[in-house]
């Protein structure tokens, strides 16, 4: 089997081939999600203002808002496998009180409701809710990739494939462990990769563009700069097409206010423009940069276990009778964040698999870990980073989660 395509305004070039049964192993022990078939999926998009609608949706999260006039009403976020669906409730003869505690108990609802149009902005305003219990099938009331789950599974392998020992072992075992929650964990709530299986897009996407930085034959900071320079190029289309469209100018273009640091965050990697990156430590600091988000957020068909794996002797009875409905953030997972979390999986899971790494390396790949969101406003653990490889982990992040809104 022969897997080519290619990533990043096509610069960069993907090749994977493996033989049958190297793919049937791949596939027996990370096997991908049962995604639902032959479903009609209602959009919001495709509606017309007025129109009446019924549908099954999975509630996200509610609160009670404030009227002008100082009248109580719902605002609520609903979602199906076509994206996010925003509503309100007003709050007719007392409907709010009789609703609240439905809200707290039940995921997915029936939806009976009016569709509206504001600055074309579409959502729902709400007649009806009639809770359903029934098990949630995530991928029938969330948005997921439309990646295909075999591919980005067999190339993400593939990479891990190629790390030396033990760093091989390590990065295999930790999917492995993980992999029922990794491989549909979304990588955000919102901005990017915010659906079922963008933790696992967004993990090869990075490893993507890490691989083409790292093999590009005229040195690691050209191939950097190649990809700024289509960055600007994207930018600059952006711009001129939303000047002759009459878009406003400052939300235009994902690029918006990002070259310049780029180019400071490439200033900082060419101090180490003599040293060779190594594979080893970006790969597997790639594998653990989001890794961490397994437990920052929750949502249907997540598990519980990286919390039993940091914390075996903690009581997790909370953790049990939790409701889960749709992408949100874990209320003891928001406490620390997938930054620390990451270091704290790459810590916990060196001495459980009872992998034997240089100190160097174990410091270089936590450093990665703490360090790929690149500044502490934005959520960086540490100052600045202070290796290549941590530098070139920020780059390809900061590259990949804008790409995904690339227009």
């Amino acid at each position: 089997m022969k897997l080519e395509s290619n990533y990043f305004f096509g610069q960069i070039p993907i090749e994977i081939e493996m033989n049958e049964e190297e793919i049937d192993y791949i596939q027996q022990r990370f096997p991908a999600p049962e995604l639902p078939s032959g479903q009609n999926v209602f959009s919001i998009d495709d509606q017309t203002a007025g129109n009446q609608v019924k549908q099954r949706l999975l509630l996200n999260d509610y609160e009670v808002r404030l009227t002008r006039t100082n009248k109580n009403f719902l605002r609520l976020s609903f979602s199906n496998n076509a994206g996010m669906i925003q509503a309100k409730m007003w709050d007719n003869q007392g409907m709010i009180n009789r609703v609240l505690p439905l809200l707290e108990e039940y995921s997915v609802f029936d939806v009976e409701a009016i569709v509206d149009d504001y600055n074309n902005q579409k959502s729902l305003t709400i007649n009806r809710l009639t809770p359903v219990d029934e098990k949630i099938n995530p991928f029938s009331l969330l948005p997921y990739t439309d990646e295909d789950y075999n591919h980005l599974t067999i190339e993400l392998y593939s990479y891990l494939d190629q790390l030396d020992e033990p760093y091989s072992t390590l990065a295999k075992e930790t999917l492995f462990l993980f992999w029922s929650d990794f491989s549909i964990a979304p990588a955000a709530k919102g901005h990017h990769h915010n659906y079922l299986g963008g933790l696992l897009k967004h993990t090869v996407g990075l490893m993507r563009i890490a691989r083409y930085i790292l093999n590009e034959q005229k040195g690691h900071i050209e191939a950097v700069i190649t990809l700024i320079n289509l960055v600007e190029k994207s930018y600059k289309k952006d711009l001129y097409l939303a000047y002759k469209n009459n878009e406003p100018l400052n939300y235009a273009s994902t690029w918006n206010q990002t070259i310049d640091h780029l180019y400071t965050m490439t200033t900082g990697a060419m101090n180490f423009k003599d040293q060779s990156p190594d594979y080893n430590i970006l790969i597997v600091s790639i594998l653990f940069h989001d890794l961490g988000k397994i437990l920052e957020y929750d949502h249907a068909g997540l598990s519980h276990k990286a919390f039993e794996v940091l914390f075996p002797t903690a009581n997790r009875e909370s953790l049990e009778t939790r409701k889960q409905a749709g992408i949100s953030m874990d209320p003891l997972g928001v406490m620390i964040g997938h930054i620390p979390y990451g270091f704290l999986l790459f810590s916990k899971l060196l001495e459980q698999f009872n992998i034997s790494l240089d100190i160097d390396a174990v410091h270089q790949i936590s450093h990665c870990i703490l360090c790929h969101h690149g500044l502490p406003e934005w959520g960086s653990a540490v100052k600045q980073p202070q290796t290549i490889e941590g530098y070139l982990i920020h780059i390809v992040d900061y590259l990949d989660s804008r790409y995904e809104n690339a227009k």
